[in-house]
């Protein structure tokens, strides 16, 4: 039986996992959505595989990223998120976590849905790259930038290009598995 041919960053059993399961899925559940805005962000100078180990902590912490919940957030409960040691605990990105749920509570009024406001970034749908090596895959977009720019312009925090194009890689927005990865060809053809 032949070896299974992945993208070469999944390497552990965590990071395995998530490839083979989540990673390019396309997300349009906005809980889910706002989740990995969330962690892209608290990603930034960090590895993904570090966030992946704290994800569940993240959603204990983080009442599973429902928007308007952390939207509430206010001193008490940032002070118990710096003291969880299963988080990432930089008071910036807890902040930019709480500012980014009642930015996005405004994106839903105004555009009906977190997911229809990011979606259309790419036309509402997946765009399929073609990468034959891991050194192909871009750290940024035109759309990306165009993301980063529009969120930061409504007061999204750590919503960089480069956070942004990680961010539609995780959910689905563009599809970045090599052409030889396996997923790459199951996930072409979703929505």
């Amino acid at each position: 039986m032949p070896a299974i041919e992945r993208c070469p960053w999944a390497k552990t059993d965590l990071s395995i996992a998530y490839h083979d399961t989540e990673w390019g899925v396309p997300v349009h559940d906005d809980r889910l959505l706002f989740e990995f805005l969330v962690l892209e962000g608290a990603q930034a100078g960090l590895s993904w595989e570090t966030i992946l180990r704290k994800r569940a902590a993240y959603r204990a912490a983080f009442d599973n990223f429902e928007i308007k919940t952390v939207a509430k957030y206010g001193s008490r409960k940032v002070e118990q998120l710096l003291a969880n040691s299963g988080i990432i605990r930089n008071r910036l990105k807890i902040a930019a976590a709480i500012i980014n749920a009642g930015t996005a509570l405004d994106v839903q009024k105004e555009f009906g849905s977190l997911d229809a406001y990011l979606w259309s970034f790419v036309g509402g749908r997946p765009r399929v790259n073609h990468w034959h090596s891991a050194a192909q895959v871009p750290a940024r977009t035109a759309e990306a930038q165009a993301m980063s720019r529009n969120l930061l312009k409504r007061g999204f925090r750590f919503v960089g290009p480069t956070i942004c194009y990680a961010f539609m890689q995780a959910v689905g927005m563009v599809n970045d598995h090599l052409v030889s990865c396996f997923r790459h060809a199951e996930l072409s053809c979703l929505r």
